[in-house]
């Protein structure tokens, strides 16, 4: 029965072929939802318990029962046959199609009813193309009115009764022989799109604004950069409701998601700039487009603490769900950004993504503060087409007004902006598999951690691993360790080259498939010079112990072959998650090296065996006495250690505050690199050191006086000598040096 403090009654509420479940008991403001089998969907998506009744959005006249999905009907082909014919297509049911004579076929000849309520493929279509625009078909469930193709006619679609129009209601014939807008679709109540659909619509879309390098099988990667590419800039704004009908697990569910989109885009080259909102009645930020901006508030790390941090109960009783409010919230954001820096704002590509349950209750129609933004965001660009602007909306759950929110999107080239999914879960799914290892290969840093330790899946853990090998004039082999740095570069030390070497004699190796990869160049270092300080006591000198490989052909990357990062590039700022004002040569090595002790690691490489080195670079407190050490190497009579080891080099080894490993003669030129977060950036190459331990092992451990040294490459001598090569355009996909 119920109770005075508002619970509501347990009786009448079973669902026939299903189960339900409660977000909070029987008490007020619990939500009830309908759980079917798969193929099946509630009559009744949900119940809410309010002051001590439970509603629901359509009048309950009976018991609410599962009933089998069915997808929307394809009996609306044109100009040919459809096999089987029937009154209804439920889950697994096949459509074949076939033109009459005369007629070409295009799109998928079979389709298969799918568990989400959508047909497989794409729409099947009869034309004659003899018009300007070929025919855009008749989408299932759909009707179209116009049959003439030429430029700048119409056609409009509708769907069938109770199924809601997704895409264009109007397309018009261009002149480039495209249809304006999205080829629209007819969803269901019971109509989602899976997370995959989800993922591969909204990442190849927004692949476009993330200057990814696109490759080509057996070109050199130069990588057409879109629109942002081009010294442009991206800011994006991200609105996640939290209203009443979004419970505390979803909130942080959702909050989790937002962390995986920054993470998944922070991937890329760009910086972009960030706005992030939470609504219900009323909108609070986490971070406003303006404190981002100016520096106030525009570290990720502590942008995505703040986000954790922020908790459900923050939005007070406020429990309604106004999209209008955060719509024009965004929008004064915008215009504050467009007075401050017209040209700027011409430059910029605006993303706006929306996550709601989509049920707008109060705020007015959000539709006129969305045609706002498009406005301001036109005014401002030369071209017709809505190219500076993208309108994401992600509708989640049972109440999604799919008709509303079609609205207040971008329509454009048959990119798709609108995701309705069924639930969190698969939100975040869709992130999960949005932008992955293998269409972002030529990313810096990226790995893969397996801890089975097979020789292959060494490659995926460090997929920048190069074997060099130089066969001298007598015939013997000497052997060193690179890392690949773009397509056409490995990096090394000089000293694996002696006077007389040829490319023709330098081989590379970059994993088992790749071996013996031809040499168009070895370029050492303009000042390093072995011999330079012979009178002094030092008969080998190493400063500046850097070379450049330069590879015949560029590589093709893959999950196997991918760059290692180098600091002070932009392409590390991504790595390191900072922004454009963030992202200086300084900063990052106050991130990567501000310890007095830095945890670093080498790989050594003998026949097919990879092993990880794990020492600790020693500064402050910890550097004099490591570099003091360098006058117990054979042959040194130098009395002053810092003319043996100057700033330019790191230093590692002995055995406090840890046992460091020790490098051996085949590890030189390997970089020495560091883990910051879930990227790898090389911060040294091994060079020399003070004892050969390695007679009887091939990990030796250190002993309080062995020291090994590493070419530093926050050296301004050594960065600029890779700026030359590594930043030029016509030697391979260059890096952009900061």
């Amino acid at each position: 029965m119920s109770k005075r403090d508002g619970s509501c009654p347990k009786e009448n509420l079973n669902i026939t072929g299903g189960t339900f479940v409660l977000s909070n008991g029987y008490s007020h403001g619990s939500l009830l939802r309908y759980i079917c089998p798969n193929g099946y969907y509630p009559s009744v998506q949900s119940r809410h318990c309010q002051d001590e009744h439970w509603t629901s959005k359509i009048k309950i006249s009976k018991t609410p029962e599962c009933k089998k999905i069915t997808c929307p009907n394809p009996r609306v082909f044109k100009n040919g046959e459809v096999i089987p014919y029937k009154d209804k297509y439920y889950v697994n049911d096949t459509t074949t199609y076939s033109c009459h004579s005369d007629y070409k076929f295009r799109g998928s000849a079979v389709r298969v009813c799918k568990p989400n309520g959508k047909w497989s493929g794409s729409t099947p279509i009869c034309g004659r193309d003899s018009d300007h625009c070929p025919d855009p078909g008749i989408p299932a469930g759909s009707t179209r009115t116009g049959h003439m193709f030429n430029i700048d006619d119409k056609v409009t679609y509708r769907c069938e009764n109770k199924l809601t129009l997704i895409g264009s209601k109007e397309r018009v014939c261009q002149e480039n022989g495209q249809w304006s807008g999205t080829e629209p679709q007819c969803y269901a109540d019971f109509t989602y799109d899976s997370p995959e659909e989800a993922s591969e619509g909204f990442s190849s879309s927004l692949k476009s604004n993330l200057a990814v390098s696109q490759q080509y099988e057996g070109t050199d990667q130069y990588g057409k950069r879109i629109r942002v590419g081009n010294g442009g800039k991206l800011d994006i704004y991200i609105a996640l409701d939290v209203s009443d009908s979004i419970d505390e697990e979803d909130f942080e569910k959702a909050k989790g998601v937002i962390k995986t989109l920054i993470e998944k885009i922070s991937y890329y080259e760009v910086s972009p700039n960030y706005e992030i909102l939470i609504f219900a009645t009323d909108v609070a930020w986490i971070v406003s487009m303006r404190d981002f901006k100016s520096g106030q508030k525009n570290n990720l790390l502590e942008i995505l603490k703040r986000l954790k941090d922020y908790e459900y109960n923050s939005k007070g009783d406020r429990t309604g769900t106004n999209i209008a409010q955060a719509y024009r919230s965004i929008l004064e954001s915008m215009q504050i950004e467009q007075m401050r820096n017209k040209e700027e704002f011409k430059k910029t590509q605006h993303i706006v993504i929306m996550f709601s349950d989509g049920q707008a209750n109060m705020g007015g129609n959000p539709r006129k503060w969305v045609d706002q933004i498009k406005d301001l965001v036109k005014q401002n660009t030369p071209s017709e087409e809505e190219e500076n602007l993208d309108l994401y909306v992600f509708g989640m759950g049972d109440d999604v007004n799919s008709e509303d929110i079609n609205d207040l999107k971008t329509d454009r080239g048959n990119e798709k902006f609108f995701f309705k999914l069924k639930n969190l879960d698969d939100l975040q799914e869709t992130f999960d598999g949005m932008i992955d290892e293998g269409t972002s290969v030529t990313l810096c840093g990226l790995y893969r951690d397996y801890d089975d330790g097979t020789d292959s899946h060494k490659r995926h853990q460090y997929p920048w691993l190069a074997k060099i090998s130089v066969t001298r004039n007598n015939g013997k082999i000497s052997n060193c360790v690179g890392s690949l740095v773009t397509s056409s570069f490995i990096l090394t030390a000089a000293h694996c080259f002696r006077f007389g070497d040829t490319p023709d004699r330098i081989t590379v190796d970059l994993g088992s498939d790749i071996k013996g990869i031809q040499v168009k160049d070895y370029i050492p270092h303009p000042r390093y010079d072995v011999a330079a300080k012979q009178n002094v006591g030092i008969p080998e000198y190493y400063e500046f112990d850097v070379a450049l490989i330069q590879l015949e052909n560029p590589v093709i990357m893959d999950l196997a072959l991918r760059p290692i990062c180098i600091p002070c590039t932009k392409e590390t700022s991504g790595a390191l998650r900072l922004s454009d004002r963030e992202g200086t040569c300084r900063k990052h090595q106050e991130e990567l090296m501000s310890a007095e002790t830095v945890k670093a690691s080498f790989m050594s490489v003998m026949g097919k065996s990879i092993e990880k080195k794990q020492i600790t670079i020693k500064q402050g407190k910890w550097r004099d006495a490591c570099v003091e050490d360098a006058k117990k190497a054979d042959g040194i009579t130098a009395k002053n250690a810092k003319d043996i080891v100057t700033d330019n080099f790191l230093c590692s080894g002995g055995i406090e505050p840890n046992v460091d490993d020790i490098a051996c003669k085949g590890d030189s030129g390997g970089a020495t690199f560091v883990v910051p977060g879930n990227r790898m950036v090389q911060v040294g190459i091994v060079s020399w050191g003070v004892k050969d331990l390695c007679k009887d092992t091939r990990k030796p451990k250190s002993d309080s006086h062995t020291r090994d040294y590493h070419t530093s490459l926050f050296s301004p001598e050594v960065r600029e000598f890779l700026k030359r090569y590594l930043g030029d355009e016509k030697l391979g996909t260059p890096l952009t040096f900061l």
